[in-house]
């Protein structure tokens, strides 16, 4: 078993979670060439968070699992979606998306203090994300995460990635706290980490990361996956990824060839 009891506990209480080489070097490789395909091939949501003219690049990507191979093969025959149900407690997984984010050497901007649910058009509190490093990562531009902050009962706005704005017509209660301001009243995760190990995050943990002043590369790749309990809502305010084709019907289950399961016990 890759993940024991005190990890999944830890998983639970504190929303975050580093799990160290549970992805072996092949399927890291696997990642790396599915990025480099889609950086020169971008998505129909692809953004560029660095402004023209600014230095390094901030680079982001989602829902093209179905148009890049190694990310489908990646899905359907790693052990993420295994892990997924293990810190879930699932009996079924499905693949929700993955979400690219590249912080190429020099690069500013930081990744603004949000948590990902009241973006998403799913509903349940199975939904964990692992964000997968492809490159080595120092604790200071690792991904941070406010601990415990998914059990806070809390659905905070969301945010634009480009400038930290609340986006118009966003569903939420209230912005996000600036943790970045108060940082002595948080208790706050983040780790050194190779390629191998990864993060896994519940959907209502509040994090952010800073930029990427290192000399090396900064690419992520997150593995977002459902449980038993979600079901796709539509949302009246805006959502992130955009509603899908071939999604289920408004308050049914994820099950559908937009969001296949891919894993069952």
């Amino acid at each position: 078993m890759l993940i024991d009891d005190a990890t999944v506990e830890a998983y639970r209480h504190d929303g975050a979670v580093a799990l160290r080489g549970v992805l072996a070097p092949e399927w890291i490789r696997l990642l790396a060439e599915g990025v480099e395909e889609n950086l020169a091939s971008p998505g129909p949501y692809a953004k560029r968070y660095t402004p023209e003219g600014k230095p390094g690049l901030f680079f982001g990507d989602y829902c093209n699992w179905r148009r890049i191979a190694p990310y489908e093969c990646f899905f359907r025959e790693s052990p993420a979606a295994a892990l997924a149900a293990r810190l879930m407690d699932a009996t079924k997984v499905n693949l929700f998306h993955e979400h690219v984010l590249v912080k190429e050497p020099g690069t500013l901007e930081p990744t603004p203090w949000h948590h990902d649910q009241p973006y998403y058009f799913v509903d349940g509190a199975q939904i964990v994300s692992l964000w997968i490093p492809l490159d080595p990562v120092p604790r200071q531009t690792c991904v941070e995460y406010v601990a415990g902050s998914h059990r806070w009962g809390k659905w905070y706005k969301p945010k634009r990635f480009v400038d930290a704005a609340e986006h118009a017509n966003a569903s939420g209660d209230e912005m996000a706290p600036d943790v970045d301001a108060n940082r002595d009243k948080y208790r706050l995760l983040a780790w050194d980490l190779e390629p191998g190990d990864c993060i896994a995050f519940h959907a209502l943990t509040l994090h952010g990361a800073p930029g990427n002043p290192m000399k090396t590369r900064r690419r992520a790749f997150a593995a977002r996956f459902t449980g038993d309990d979600a079901r796709y809502v539509l949302r009246d305010g805006f959502m992130s990824p955009p509603p899908q084709p071939d999604a289920p019907p408004p308050g049914g289950p994820m099950d559908s060839p937009a969001f296949p399961v891919i894993w069952r016990a």
